[in-house]
């Protein structure tokens, strides 16, 4: 009953709210037999507020234009009747006219009809609100004893919890000290070790140094560069040799192969100057 009061309610009041008036397809007109179907509007034409009108009337499609409750156009059919011939059709204008009137009369009831039953549904409503409300009530306090006694058998648990991990993080403690002295006597050697292999690093640093120079000395005296601030980029590894950037001859490329080895293998690459490129392997720039 409440959900009709309701749906009801609100169709009768989006009907009243419109500016255009529907009387319902093929309704029966006063005790004749006519039929027909309708819209009623209101609209604002050239600053006027114009009626329009338009209707199928017992298969015959009329439009009406009124201002201020007079007619000012005719149309039948889509034809555009003089006023001369308005005579013609009074008749029918008139009843057409009519029923509009009764149509709005209805509506009007129909709408306060529409406020007493959405009024009634709205008390309705709120005492289901009401009623809703107070069960909410009584089920969350249940939910918060329930969640109580929960939260206490929680906490016991918990205590007994903790109690055992603190007896279990005292042996992890034991154990993880006994680790770290492990881990300080690994790291007191890996110390020693690092500084015995800095000193080799150290002293391979200076030769391979020492062989740059010797390298740059042979270039000069072979003719491949004028001096040693000549030379800006330098690459040798086993399949190429390039001095400044460009290869240089088999002939030359094997013979440095062969006498800087270590070089070759480590894919050597030099640079004084911006921008020199990077390869894997030994590497040395100034």
């Amino acid at each position: 009953m409440k959900t009709n009061y309701l749906k009801r309610s609100l169709l009768i009041v989006a009907m009243a709210v419109t500016t255009t008036t529907y009387a319902q397809k093929k309704a029966k007109v006063d005790a004749g037999d006519y039929e027909y179907s309708n819209y009623d509007q209101t609209i604002i034409r050239n600053g006027k507020q114009l009626e329009q009108i338009k209707t199928n009337w017992n298969g015959t499609i009329y439009k009406i234009e009124l201002v201020k409750d007079k007619m000012t156009d005719l149309y039948v059919d889509g034809e555009k009747i003089p006023v001369a011939r308005w005579g013609e059709y009074s008749t029918v204008v008139g009843k057409i006219r009519e029923q509009i009137r009764k149509d709005r009369i209805q509506a009007k009831k129909d709408q306060a009809q529409a406020l007493v039953d959405q009024a009634q549904a709205r008390r309705d409503q709120q005492q289901a609100l009401k009623d809703q409300a107070q069960a909410k009530r009584d089920q969350e306090q249940a939910v918060r004893d329930q969640e109580q006694a929960k939260r206490d058998q929680q906490q016991a648990e918990k205590d007994q919890a903790e109690a055992k991990e603190g007896q279990v993080q005292a042996q992890k403690d034991q154990e993880q000290a006994l680790r770290d002295q492990e881990q300080a006597k690994k790291d007191q050697e890996q110390a020693r070790l690092d500084q015995i292999q800095a000193k080799k690093d150290q002293a391979q640093a200076a030769e391979d140094q020492r062989q740059v120079k010797l390298l740059t000395a042979d270039l000069v005296k072979d003719g491949i560069i004028p001096n040693a601030d000549a030379l800006h980029e330098l690459t040798l590894n086993d399949e190429e040799m390039t001095v400044n950037g460009k290869k240089q001859p088999d002939t030359v490329f094997n013979k440095y192969k062969g006498k800087y080895n270590r070089f070759t293998k480590l894919n050597f690459s030099y640079g004084n100057s911006n921008g020199v490129h990077t390869y894997q392997g030994l590497h040395i720039s100034h």
